[in-house]
């Protein structure tokens, strides 16, 4: 099987946005608006600087997705690459997917000199998940993750 990793093109989003709503419904039991889903992917699709995906072909066919958004560190002078929204359809999962999309936004930040690290979410409960992405060189990071969301008097797009 030939796997091609690219990224994402606006005929893409009814694919993405479908992979999102799975994620989200699979990982933390939420089902997204679909509205504000379809909107917010092709935000990202038409503004890099929003984030931009990078998607697994198998023989023609998008298997995996990624987003990648973008931190800047004062402190370090440099950007992170902030990897979201990961999903692998289920048939294809344990096959190096993921694998294949990170080692291909390994290179290309690895290309950048301004880009400094690669970081990720990641559930506290999905053991699975974090063997994955410990297998590939990640490491946990010294830092809990707190939150406002929505802010007051916003509804949360998230049911």
């Amino acid at each position: 099987m030939s796997r091609t990793v690219r990224p994402a093109a606006p005929a893409d989003h009814a694919t993405v946005v479908a992979f999102n709503a799975a994620l989200a419904l699979e990982t933390e039991g939420k089902r997204l608006d679909p509205a504000t889903l379809a909107a917010g992917v092709a935000a990202a699709l038409a503004d890099p600087a929003k984030g931009y995906y990078t998607v697994a072909e198998d023989a023609g066919q998008v298997v995996g997705q990624c987003l990648v958004t973008l931190e800047w560190s004062d402190w370090r002078n440099g950007w992170f690459w902030w990897i979201q929204s990961v999903y692998v359809l289920p048939t294809a999962r344990r096959t190096g997917v993921f694998r294949d999309l990170y080692r291909h936004l390994e290179a290309d930040a690895a290309a950048r000199p301004e880009v400094i690290g690669i970081r990720l979410y990641v559930e506290r409960d999905n053991a699975r998940a974090q063997a994955t992405y410990a297998s590939l060189g990640l490491v946990e990071e010294p830092y809990a993750l707190m939150a406002r969301y929505p802010l007051p008097g916003r509804e949360s797009a998230i049911g």
